[in-house]
């Protein structure tokens, strides 16, 4: 039974890796190898697979990873992540740090990339911490739980804009209704789950490599003006391509062009080449000394990468092995409402193929037939698809890695942290569906 193999795999992993102590990339493979040899991938097609996993995770990752590792390291270094750090103490103030990273995170995350707006706010999270004296996860989290709440509730993110597209959904309309509920849901969590005991108990350093040790001077940091220029450039050219491409004309012939300037990793790469320059020879250091910023943020990520790597090696041959087909199978002919059915199924899937865009997509056909006639918001489908794909984070899915490598986590601390709050944020969004659906029919009548 594919349910039990999953099962089954993560106790080894988690055994390798806590009791053992084998490194992660070693036992993510060796378990990917294990599931594909019981689930009867034929043996000579498995390097094909967990090629095709690694490739297909880090093609993804490692651009943006890589560039918004090496543009946090170059504001690092010039002493301009201390300057808006700096300033987010000045405006919240020491008690509402956890409040700064929330806001800062919402505003930058409703339109990008968990990944992406991750290693763009990561290095100030850092230096908050050197400057506050704060635990690491007391100013993290905050951050990474309302960047998966932005992330996985709303469009225009990958997974809730290809459901809509299943559903016939109105984007605008789905963005409306997930916003009442997901805006206050993410900052509840993210500010209380920091507070939790079993959270209080973790203290894990910054990791070494991404973010300078140096505390600046006042008369040494970049000005507030190209600090914050250079952090928010991918933001403005990201969002900028989000907001065009809901708004204008397919056929318009200047789409192509914004599209490509607000893709993650030109829109990265350009904010690199702008940092470089903004924060070395126009202050006066020179290149060399700007390239070894960059440089040692890259020796910092290779290990990171390969984990994330790993990651998707696993979670590939847990689809290859037909994991999301026999769910399908299981689930479609259950007896329940449509928008729970919808919740259930990608819940499902997250938690057997780790993956949340094969989650929401394999669920949205699974309930698309039941609906028509059903009377369900169409929109409100799409919410309930997506909630459900942010539920169990673990070790099958790569984004989990990437919280626990930046965070320096245990296996075991990443589980109580991350998958906790993605699964009670999964319930609460369920929770706040039903409660936009309650709204929507008491008004039409």
């Amino acid at each position: 039974m594919p349910l039990v193999v999953v099962g089954i795999s993560v106790l080894i992993l988690l055994f390798l890796m806590t009791k053992l102590k084998l490194n992660g990339f070693i036992a993510l493979l060796l378990v990917a190898v294990g599931v594909a040899l019981v689930e009867g991938v034929s043996v000579e097609k498995i390097p094909d697979v967990l090629a095709e996993g690694v490739g297909g995770q880090t093609g993804d990752t490692m651009l943006v990873v890589g560039l918004g590792a090496m543009v946090g390291r170059v504001m690092g270094d010039s002493g301009a992540a201390q300057r808006i750090a700096n300033r987010l103490v000045d405006a919240f103030g020491l008690r509402f740090v956890q409040v700064a990273m929330v806001v800062t995170a919402m505003l930058i995350g409703v339109t990008m990339f968990y990944e992406v707006a991750f290693v763009i706010i990561v290095p100030v999270a850092f230096t908050l911490v050197r400057v506050t004296r704060k635990n690491l996860l007391w100013v993290g989290l905050p951050m990474s739980i309302a960047l998966s709440t932005m992330h996985s509730f709303l469009p225009p993110h990958p997974g809730p804009t290809a459901v809509a597209a299943t559903f016939h959904a109105s984007v605008g309309h789905t963005l409306v209704y997930g916003l009442f509920f997901a805006v206050p849901f993410g900052a509840l969590v993210a500010l209380v789950w920091p507070r939790l005991p079993f959270i209080r108990k973790m203290n894990p350093t910054i990791p070494h490599g991404l973010v300078t040790e140096r505390v600046f001077d006042e008369d040494e940091m970049p000005g507030t003006a190209w600090s914050l220029l250079v952090a928010l450039c991918p933001v403005v050219l990201i969002a900028g391509a989000a907001v065009a491409k809901m708004a204008v004309s397919a056929s318009n012939p200047v789409l192509p062009v914004v599209a490509f300037l607000g893709s993650a990793p030109i829109a990265l790469l350009l904010t690199l080449l702008l940092a470089v320059w903004a924060f070395g020879p126009r202050i006066g250091r020179g290149l060399a000394e700007v390239s070894a910023s960059c440089t040692s943020s890259a020796k910092a990520m290779a290990m990171i990468l390969l984990v994330i790597g790993a990651g998707g090696a696993f979670k590939n041959v847990l689809v290859e092995a037909g994991t999301s087909d026999y769910i399908k199978d299981l689930t479609h002919s259950w007896p329940v409402s449509p928008i729970l059915l919808a919740w259930l199924v990608a819940v499902i899937l997250r938690i057997a193929l780790g993956s949340a865009t094969v989650a929401v997509v394999t669920a949205a056909g699974v309930v698309q037939p039941l609906l028509a006639g059903s009377g369900v918001h169409p929109e409100l489908m799409v919410l309930a698809v997506s909630c459900g794909s942010i539920a169990f984070s673990h070790v099958n899915d790569p984004g989990f890695w990437m919280f626990k490598e930046y965070f320096n986590l245990s296996v075991l601390d990443a589980i109580k942290a991350r998958t906790t709050y993605t699964t009670v944020l999964a319930v609460l969004g369920l929770g706040g569906v039903l409660a936009v659906e309650w709204t929507l029919d008491a008004l039409a009548l």
